[in-house]
């Protein structure tokens, strides 16, 4: 059977940071995250008996090594819970994203989950989102963010009935505009994690992340634009000091990286514009505004010499017509 899937990456606004579990992809900590539009990833995968061997291809490229093994911890997952007989047969998967990889955007996010919403179908699985979360969760723990879509939260645990996500309900997502300063520099976010609790910060991190999880949630809730948005600030530089103090040292700004933060302190300390800025690991940059201000900012961003995008809020992972497939 094959099916066919969309997913939007995700902006972290409270990030997780290392894993208790490396297999069961369990973090540490809560995470909360919104999708972003309309940067995508479209996935399609079949089970058939003409095929040899599971096969992987990512914007063209076959896969191998670490980044086939990710994937195929995905369809193991999906097949594990799967009762119907073709599923023993191989699979053909392939994924194409509209946005950069590799450079802070969250093209894992998307992947895995787009990979993990198609598997589900074409395995005949009647799960919710929040089931295939927990699918979409072994690749990549934030992938369990972008199936259900817009503002959801990672909620800890040890089991596939606690560490799965769920939506948080806000209306933030009428007002704000994301303006991507993208900055290309290549990262892997798999590594900076593995060394994440043999920093000195960490256990700071992990002491202030539960009440950053709680104001978060209530700032969302509450419909609160500058408070979110401040504390997302405030995480992306708590998450920076952490992988930077690693035992690899890892520093993924990069000078347009922080000639973006000095712009957009700029615009909100002599402007009186209501911007904040966030990155995941990497170099590129979120610029979190309003939709009145989002014309003027992103002019301000593009004037530091990088290219930029203006997305909104995306909704959750969905199965797409037939006539999308890949293959």
């Amino acid at each position: 059977m094959k099916a066919t899937a969309m997913a939007h990456p995700i902006q972290g606004l409270v990030k997780y940071h290392g894993m208790r579990d490396d297999i069961k992809r369990l973090p540490y900590h809560d995470s909360i995250s919104l999708c972003t539009a309309p940067s995508h990833t479209r996935t399609t995968v079949e089970f058939s008996m003409d095929y040899e061997e599971d096969t992987f291809v990512v914007d063209g490229e076959e896969l191998d090594g670490r980044a086939y093994e990710r994937v195929e911890a995905v369809v193991e997952k999906a097949r594990s819970k799967s009762d119907a007989a073709h599923t023993v047969y191989p699979v053909r998967l392939e994924s194409e994203n509209s946005f950069p990889s590799n450079v802070g955007l969250g093209s894992s996010s998307s992947g895995f989950a787009a990979a993990a919403m198609a598997l589900a179908e074409a395995a005949d699985l009647d799960a919710s989102r929040q089931e295939i979360s927990t699918i979409a969760r072994v690749g990549s723990a934030s992938a369990a963010r972008a199936v259900t879509g817009a503002f959801s939260q990672l909620h800890t645990g040890l089991n596939d009935e606690d560490c799965r996500s769920r939506r948080i309900p806000t209306d933030l997502h009428e007002d704000l505009k994301i303006i991507v300063g993208l900055v290309p520099y290549h990262k892997e976010t798999e590594d900076a994690h593995d060394e994440a609790a043999d920093s000195h910060m960490f256990q700071a991190r992990n002491a202030h992340i539960h009440g950053q999880i709680a104001e978060m949630r209530d700032a969302l809730r509450n419909n609160e634009f500058e408070t979110a948005f401040e504390l997302a600030e405030q995480d992306s530089l708590s998450l920076a000091a952490t992988t930077m103090t690693g035992p690899k040292g890892w520093v993924y700004w990069q000078p347009a990286t922080l000639e973006i933060f000095n712009r957009v302190r700029k615009l909100r300390e002599e402007e009186d514009i209501p911007v904040y800025f966030s990155t995941d690991t990497g170099a590129s940059v979120y610029v979190n505004t309003t939709e009145e201000h989002a014309e003027e900012v992103e002019e301000a961003i593009s004037d530091c010499g990088v290219s930029t995008t203006t997305w909104d809020v995306g909704g959750p992972a969905q199965l797409l017509d037939e006539e999308k497939h890949l293959f």
